[in-house]
């Protein structure tokens, strides 16, 4: 059986071949392999997500290189101290107050 008996025995006009043919290219050009458009949109959203996380890292990275250099300067690693590790000076006390 050759395929011109296939196509005449299943009945389909000569544009009902073309039709099928190209449902059949889209169903896999949609939803079947690596290359399909769902995997495509899948890409992008990691893509965005990705950049995302990029931007973020880098706006951190300048936070945390202005905050090095805000704490070359010996007053302010004390205050950095102070506030943040609660350190004092030997005869001093330290209060904390909690807000609610």
């Amino acid at each position: 059986m050759n395929i011109s008996d296939f196509w005449s025995r299943l009945r389909i006009s000569k544009w009902g071949k073309y039709v099928l043919a190209l449902v059949l290219f889209l169903v896999v050009y949609i939803f079947i392999g690596d290359q399909s458009m769902i995997r495509f949109v899948q890409r992008g959203r990691e893509i965005r997500r990705m950049e995302e996380q990029r931007d973020f890292y880098n706006r951190e990275t300048e936070r945390t290189q202005r905050e090095i250099q805000s704490l070359q300067h010996p007053d302010s690693l004390e205050r950095y101290a102070r506030e943040h590790y609660f350190m004092h000076m030997p005869e001093e006390d330290i209060y904390l107050v909690e807000e609610e």
